[in-house]
């Protein structure tokens, strides 16, 4: 429920029945003449009542709105809420994404492999206040898209703007590995992962997996890979950045995911089979479960005013008013 600065400000709604009396009484009555304009032979001039009625009520509700939402606005409404300021590490997550051609197929949910991981991503980051996290993109290439922070309107923006083919066409999970371990290597944080989602083998860059994996377990780094995807033949529809051709049709898809469960053995965590959407919620609780530590916080009341917001409102209602009892109807207010 909301709080109001100014309580006294509802008083003014005491005007409403005032101003009605009055106009009721007569008080707001001008002199007016009845005069019919007609031809000598043809009808006499008339309104369309059941419009014009309606759309004079129709007006003094819009008025009347106005004006209540005005006096909201002076009464200052705040609400408050309760927000967690942690005083304490939590644990740094750094996921590697595959954005190769590949991830466009259309076997998760109805939507492609991309944009299941990107959404299964964004829901485990709002859910995990607490946590620090970074994201690293491959394709033939890898690069950092945004390393590890706490600020999750950040982090979600850049991982809205990654799309499929920017890194070319192949797979460098390697070197996205081991960028991945570069950016967690020097952090402090109690606990460190890196969730690896891709729906193929490794085929470019020059670090194998098998190494960047030693590497992360020899930082305290635990390693996770989900391999996305079904098996057989699946539809995709994928542009390329590059040349704008735009390629539709069906994907055989198949990988071995031995090569995965052997990078997250090494690296001192688990694999995971992703087929569904449900298979990719519950691998990231899972994974954010067993890599969650005890944080100390202390709360911060935030308050969220809205009287411009009102006014706003207000004055959007009282011009719309003015407009129709004014301009379309031609009386005076």
């Amino acid at each position: 429920m909301p709080d109001f600065h100014n309580p006294a400000a509802f008083l003014l709604l005491l005007l409403i029945p005032v101003l009605y009396f009055l106009r009721i009484v007569g008080f707001f009555s001008r002199m007016s003449l009845v005069a019919t304009i007609s031809d000598w032979e043809g009808d006499s001039f008339s309104w369309n009542k059941k419009v014009r009625n309606f759309a004079s009520m129709f007006s003094r509700c819009l008025g009347c709105a106005g004006f209540v939402i005005a006096v909201v606005a002076l009464a200052d409404p705040v609400l408050y809420r309760q927000e967690r300021v942690y005083t304490s590490r939590g644990t740094d997550v750094m996921f590697v994404l595959d954005i190769s051609p590949s991830m466009a197929a259309k076997d998760i949910g109805g939507i492609t492999r991309l944009e299941a991981a990107k959404h299964a991503v964004s829901f485990l980051v709002g859910d995990n206040p607490g946590a620090t996290f970074g994201l690293v993109v491959m394709g033939e290439e890898a690069a950092i898209v945004i390393p590890p922070t706490v600020d999750k309107k950040i982090f979600l923006e850049r991982l809205d703007t990654v799309s499929i083919g920017n890194l070319g066409n192949g797979t460098a999970i390697g070197t996205g590995l081991a960028t991945a371990v570069f950016h967690l290597s020097s952090s402090v944080a109690p606990k460190k992962c890196i969730v690896l989602i891709t729906d193929g083998e490794n085929n470019a860059g020059a670090i194998h997996p098998e190494i960047s994996a030693e590497l992360a377990h020899r930082n305290n780094i635990v390693l996770y890979t989900l391999g996305v995807g079904t098996s057989g033949s699946v539809p995709i529809d994928y542009v390329d950045p590059k040349t704008g051709k735009s390629y539709t049709g069906f994907l055989n898809s198949s990988f071995d995911a031995s090569s995965l469960r052997q990078i997250a053995q090494t690296g001192g965590g688990r694999f995971f089979e992703i087929q569904s959407v449900s298979d990719f919620s519950l691998a990231l609780s899972v994974i954010i479960k067993n890599q969650s530590v005890v944080q100390t916080y202390h709360s911060k009341t935030v308050n969220y005013d809205f009287y411009d917001k009102l006014i706003l409102i207000s004055a959007v209602l009282f011009i719309l008013c003015w407009f129709i009892r004014r301009i379309v109807l031609q009386e005076f207010i």
